[in-house]
């Protein structure tokens, strides 16, 4: 039997990171959707997500994600435990995409860069109702259970520099 020195299996890549962007407590929290402009998921609403750069932390993409795509700076940030899987087929591969939430304050002003074309707060049921995915409602029920119906470990929130 002749044994083949090429890896086998499916490439996993972890070089995305999401960020759902959270205001208000309790029954009154508001999550911030956005709409894709153009390309991947044009039109999709969906939260924040990009990639991480050559060098940097995942918190640090997250945080710099937020800044770059709706000008918000988080009032705290926290690793959520959940970690998004997907399937590519271009390139093929598994992505796993680490979830942060951020908190940010009930008067921040969202200005959109050129990847969105509109921007909205709501309630978690229509934000549920607008995500195109179901590894994107999974992450949401768990910020819901976790970030909004119970106050988050402290251990999750990552001081901010």
């Amino acid at each position: 039997m002749l044994l083949s020195s090429a890896p086998t299996g499916l490439p996993v890549r972890c070089g995305i990171v999401s960020v759902v962007v959270l205001r208000g407590a309790g029954g009154d929290t508001r999550m911030l959707l956005a709409r894709r402009a153009g390309g991947h998921l044009a039109g999709e609403w969906s939260y924040i997500a990009g990639h991480v750069r050559a060098g940097e932390a995942g918190w640090q993409a997250a945080q710099r994600e937020l800044l770059e795509e709706t000008g918000l700076v988080p009032a705290a940030l926290y690793a959520t435990g959940f970690c998004e899987q997907f399937y590519t087929a271009r390139p093929e591969g598994v992505e796993i995409v680490p979830a942060f939430v951020a908190r940010v304050d009930e008067h921040a002003a969202v200005r959109l860069n050129h990847e969105h074309s509109a921007w909205r707060w709501v309630g978690l049921d229509e934000a549920a109702a607008r995500l195109p995915f179901g590894s994107q409602r999974d992450l949401l029920a768990h910020v819901r259970r976790e970030f909004v119906e119970r106050t988050p470990a402290e251990a999750l929130r990552i001081a901010l520099e």
